[in-house]
């Protein structure tokens, strides 16, 4: 590569050098990307728009913040991480997303959309208040702009004169192509091209005329305003208080460093809007941007992925989904920009009359649900564990206070691996389970999940949260019974040893017992199935007679099962979950090892704890 290197300086770069460097960068990530896995779409369509920021802007004393920052991978390129970029996502390596840990170029530590303009704003006002001259900058994508949050930061920044520049990247997709007003407006925006060529005319002709005073400046700009009233309908971003630039092609790096150099000089609110192509440059993913949005490993060659395949939850959640609403009428889905990503395309193709995707706007879809429930519908909210917890207010006040039918097929619960601590989704049987008359329970099993989710549908009142992992789908080699309200099931019997293991960790448990069982150690299995209501009783019969009870959860350590174990043993236990601390990038797999959550560590862990008690028994017989 002859301009892409570690020593980087696009500062020194001519137009035809950055053309040569942009082709080069995309590339370079179509290559790496197709190793390492991450979000391609995404980053190839801002790669002109991350070179313009670096020219115009310093990066290291300029706070620049990228809205959920999965479109990072160019900006980390040329701030000295292209040697490590081979690490991307691994345990160990570079997140894909930016971290203040990893480099001073990172402002802040984002993972979730609708977040840049208030972080952004904050540093703005701190800025002023302490009388520096850096700038604040956020890049945000159209998708983000459906989310409230956005919104809120807006209406605050824009009321003030602070400096601060929002740069909206506009590609007409969030992960799902985008839906609702503020899509429209901006489409509308777009295609008014031929006011913006009217403005550049009448611009170059009252260039030509002489000034002769304030009457005909004001008269000029009235007339303006009138005709941009009468082409675009009145600019929602002016009437919040910002000055409009664009749109400007995301593509073509001279026009982005000019605006944004204008942007900068502006020294109030302004809001930038370009218009990008997400994929550009890589003909599979510019014709399937959701797919290529977030990918594992492919073949660059043909776009092909090169995973394993096998049917994973989200896809049977959507093929049983389909099947249950087929008999009952009232099933509603409801999905917050994640149609693909949940398993809800087919329901949404073959019940599109009962199908809404709300956009990036979690709390809204919670509320809606409520109000659909209220109605006598029974919504069906298939959601990311991790953005779940964004509409926590909405969880509790629109439908557990009120005890609404809604169901939460909370998808990407437990650890996720390689998006990272914001994605992680070890904490929501915590924040579920303390809600009143919610319903938590979680499948170990293919056959049991689609049993749960019937159960949940047609079975269940009041609110209940099915959680289950992003991971293939496996049959159980136990035997099975049916769902019941608050029932646990014995998957294993033994004496010596009890696990009471939940959701994925079942299978885990049962590994577990198995190699325990070579050791002459009788470990029993109790699958909880519910962590809400809990099923005290089994538990107490089967612990009764075990010198040590252990609880196994792709949770935190605090809230989640561990805690009902003890409550109903009301002795201590060795409790198998992650710790009360942001858990990393690395395989689901490799996580587990590193905390003990795998098979072999925590019958390792068990018969230590076995053979120190019996020791400690043996010792106080000798004693007496």
């Amino acid at each position: 590569m002859k301009f892409l290197n570690s020593d980087t300086d696009v500062k020194r770069l001519n137009e035809d050098e950055l053309v040569k460097l942009a082709n080069e960068i995309r590339e370079f990530l179509i290559d790496t990307v197709s190793k390492t896995g991450g979000h391609l779409a995404s980053n190839l369509g801002v790669v002109e728009l991350t070179l313009a920021i670096h020219r115009v802007f310093d990066v290291y004393k300029d706070r620049v913040v990228w809205d959920v920052g999965h479109q990072t991978y160019t900006h980390k390129l040329l701030t000295g991480r292209l040697d490590s970029f081979g690490t991307l996502r691994s345990m160990g390596g570079i997140s894909g997303f930016p971290k203040t840990a990893e480099s001073a170029a990172d402002a802040f530590d984002t993972g979730h959309s609708s977040t840049s303009i208030s972080a952004a704003f904050g540093f703005a006002e701190a800025n002023k208040l302490s009388g520096g001259d850096a700038c604040a900058v956020a890049v945000i994508g159209d998708g983000a702009m459906t989310g409230g949050m956005a919104f809120e930061a807006l209406n605050h920044a824009g009321s003030t004169k602070t400096p601060i520049i929002v740069i909206l990247n506009d590609n007409g997709m969030s992960i799902s192509k985008n839906v609702g007003g503020m899509a429209r407006h901006l489409r509308k925006i777009r295609n008014k091209t031929e006011y913006y060529n009217f403005k550049a005319e009448v611009n170059h002709v009252l260039s030509k005329i002489p000034v002769i005073g304030e009457p005909l400046r004001s008269f000029i700009r009235e007339a303006k305003r009138r005709i941009k009233r009468i082409l675009i309908s009145q600019s929602l971003f002016e009437d919040l208080g910002f000055t409009y630039l664009g749109p400007v092609d995301g593509h073509d790096i001279g026009a982005l460093e000019t605006v944004l150099k204008q942007a900068k000089k502006l020294k109030e609110p302004v809001l930038v809007h370009i218009h990008t192509i997400k994929g550009k440059g890589y003909e599979f993913a510019e014709k399937n941007p959701d797919m290529f949005h977030g990918i594992g490993e492919f073949d660059p060659n043909t776009g092909e992925s090169r995973s394993s395949g096998g049917e994973g939850y989200s896809e049977l959640f959507g093929k049983t989904l389909c099947r249950l609403a087929e008999k009952n009428e009232k099933i509603v889905g409801v999905t917050a920009a994640m149609r693909s990503g949940t398993g809800l395309l087919r329901f949404s193709e073959k019940f599109p009359d009962r199908f809404y995707d709300v956009g990036i706007a979690e709390q809204h879809a919670v509320t809606f649900s409520a109000g659909l429930a209220t109605a006598g519908y029974t919504p069906v909210f298939a959601v990311y564990s991790s953005f779940l917890q964004r509409a926590y207010d909405q969880l509790l006040h629109d439908v557990a206070l009120q005890n609404l039918h809604v169901v939460f097929a909370v998808d990407r619960a437990g650890a996720v691996g390689r998006d990272g601590a914001t994605h992680q989704g070890i904490y929501d049987l915590s924040y579920l389970s303390h809600l009143p008359n919610m319903t938590v329970l979680s499948p170990s099993c293919g056959e049991d999940f689609e049993q749960m989710l019937d159960f949940a549908v047609n079975s269940c009142a009041g609110p209940v949260a099915i959680r289950y992992p992003r991971a293939n789908v496996h049959s159980a080699d136990w035997e099975r019974g049916e769902i019941r309200l608050g029932c646990a099931q014995t998957v294993r019997r033994g004496g010596e040893v009890l696990i009471v293991a939940l959701g994925d960790m079942v299978r885990e448990a049962v590994h577990a017992a198995d190699i325990l069982k070579e050791k002459n150690i009788s470990a029993g299995v109790i699958d909880a199935r519910f962590l809400k209501p809990f099923d005290s009783l089994l538990t107490q019969r089967m612990a009764k007679n075990a010198t040590i009870v252990a609880s196994a959860e792709s949770n935190t350590e605090y809230g989640g099962l561990a805690d009902r174990v003890r409550e109903a043993l009301g002795r201590d236990i060795i409790s198998f979950a992650y710790p009360d601390a942001p858990l990393e990038h690395g395989t689901v797999e490799e996580l587990r090892r590193k905390f003990g959550l795998d098979a072999e560590s925590m019958a390792k862990r068990i018969e230590m704890a076995f053979l120190h008690e019996n020791d400690k028994l043996r010792f106080e017989k000798m004693s007496v």
